[in-house]
């Protein structure tokens, strides 16, 4: 078992369709059994709340249904519980090192690190923007997520 968690600032833009795009290329690949995949946000803004309405629509337009996710904050339990924790940008990067236990910072990535087509490597927080901002987010989610898939794949073959 892989257990990834996308982390984001408040859990209702980046994160949650981080997750159901993951979750969506996962199940195409007949591993959702061998993969555990969540996602949390590094303040407590928005916990129980659905993901943003303009994030659910385009994760939808692009075939990944995150209605039923809920928010939550990120805690120390989930860097000693997941295999891969993946920031969407530096910030996020750097709360999660800060409350890191030691022995587990190896696990703490930026998520646009396995993106193959894109040199980004912070994924910009659509929130203050237009609705078109939540599509360029999904573009790069969807090509990190190729690359996310591919590293799963290769840990679960060890």
């Amino acid at each position: 078992m892989v257990k990834v968690l996308f982390v984001c600032l408040g859990n209702i833009c980046r994160s949650p369709m981080a997750e159901g795009v993951f979750r969506r290329r996962v199940a195409e690949a007949e591993l959702l059994e061998h993969v555990e995949i969540d996602s949390a946000g590094t303040h407590a803004y928005h916990v129980g709340e659905p993901p943003d309405e303009r994030a659910q629509a385009a994760a939808v337009r692009r075939g990944a249904d995150i209605s039923g996710l809920r928010g939550r904050q990120a805690g120390v339990e989930d860097l000693e519980r997941y295999d891969l924790v993946l920031a969407m940008d530096h910030e996020n990067y750097a709360h999660l090192r800060a409350i890191c236990p030691p022995g587990h910072e190896h696990k703490i990535r930026l998520f646009l690190e396995f993106a193959t087509r894109s040199d980004e490597r912070a994924v910009p927080d659509p929130y203050f923007g237009s609705a078109s901002g939540f599509d360029r987010v999904l573009d790069l989610i969807e090509d990190a997520a190729e690359g996310l898939l591919a590293e799963v794949r290769a840990r679960l073959a060890r």
